[in-house]
């Protein structure tokens, strides 16, 4: 019999909906902790709950909070699994950043729900389930953080949101799931690149998310250097271009020691620094701007806070972003 450990930290999935009201929001107690140990006889679940807050809510200093605890207990208590129920709004946010920076050897898988425990259609606790038939599946070890979601598996680098209300909310655009859940068998198709771990004790960075738009300048981010933030992420236009009046804000952060990445608002394919025309990605390449592939803007803001809490060098920046 497996060992598991389930942490719950609220979201949807822990939440009801108020008849009267028609909204769902967070209760006295999450009802998840009344039924989640019957939900499987193949393992014993140790269940915890650190938090119980909705997703939008969730700080990069819970994130860090989370990880102490998978490591810490997975090294005293040697489960063989761990599984997170989550808020679906930010799920991505905190699965990257645990893919990025957790050091255990077993299977971590988060989930959610899109709708809450006491509505028709509820899809938590099959969600849940799942999520924890995957966390004691062999094959899901050394796969990196795991996202599952309406019985498909997805890697925490490619997986996001991308419905508002669907129950298969979560999408790998560029990738695909990386697993799919029957009724009987727990099924993978590929092994997935793993990214290279970063040691993060704390996260105290400040990291903006801008999102690039036709005829953008340069005040935001001459506004950004004035708030001593410690780096930018732009989600650019197509294959990593901005708007020419954008050049002398990018140019005056890189100058003032300010890291300036840049990934695509586009949802597939990836930036390349193609174009040599003022604003375009060659141009803004011999600024000084750092292309990370791969990612959406939310996952490369995480790994940028996370780089800078090991470096300042703009060589290991690159690096460690490009990778």
């Amino acid at each position: 019999m497996k060992n598991l450990l389930v942490i719950h930290t609220g979201g949807t999935i822990s939440m009801k909906k108020d008849s009267a009201t028609e909204t769902a929001g967070i209760g006295s107690r999450n009802p998840l902790l009344e039924t989640t140990d019957t939900l499987t006889d193949s393992s014993h679940l140790n269940v915890i709950e650190p938090f119980h807050k909705p997703s939008p809510h969730m700080t990069v200093t819970d994130m860090v909070y989370l990880k102490k605890i998978i490591e810490k207990e997975c090294s005293e208590k040697g489960y063989d699994g761990v599984v997170i129920t989550h808020g679906t709004d930010t799920m991505e946010e905190t699965a990257f950043f645990l893919d990025l920076t957790v050091r255990a050897d077993v299977p971590v898988v988060l989930t959610g729900a899109m709708r809450a425990s006491n509505e028709i259609g509820a899809d938590g606790f099959s969600n849940l389930l799942s999520a924890i038939r995957t966390a004691e599946e062999e094959q899901a070890k050394n796969k990196g953080v795991l996202v599952v979601f309406h019985d498909d598996i997805h890697t925490a680098v490619d997986v996001t949101k991308t419905h508002t209300t669907s129950a298969a909310a979560f999408q790998s655009p560029l990738a695909g799931p990386v697993g799919t859940i029957t009724p009987n068998q727990v099924l993978f198709r590929y092994n997935p690149l793993l990214q290279n771990k970063l040691q993060v004790d704390e996260i105290n960075k400040q990291v903006a998310l801008l999102k690039a738009y036709a005829g953008m300048d340069s005040s935001i981010l001459l506004a950004l250097k004035d708030m001593a933030y410690d780096g930018v992420v732009i989600e650019a236009l197509g294959q990593g271009n901005l708007p020419p009046q954008t050049t002398q804000g990018i140019e005056t952060l890189i100058r003032s020691g300010i890291p300036v990445v840049v990934v695509s608002r586009c949802q597939g394919g990836f930036v390349y620094p193609a174009y040599h025309y003022q604003g375009g990605g060659s141009h803004l390449r011999d600024l000084g701007v750092i292309f990370c592939n791969g990612l959406n803007g939310q996952k490369a803001r995480i790994k940028l806070m996370a780089a800078l809490m090991n470096t300042k060098d703009r060589n290991e920046l690159i690096r460690i972003m490009e990778n």
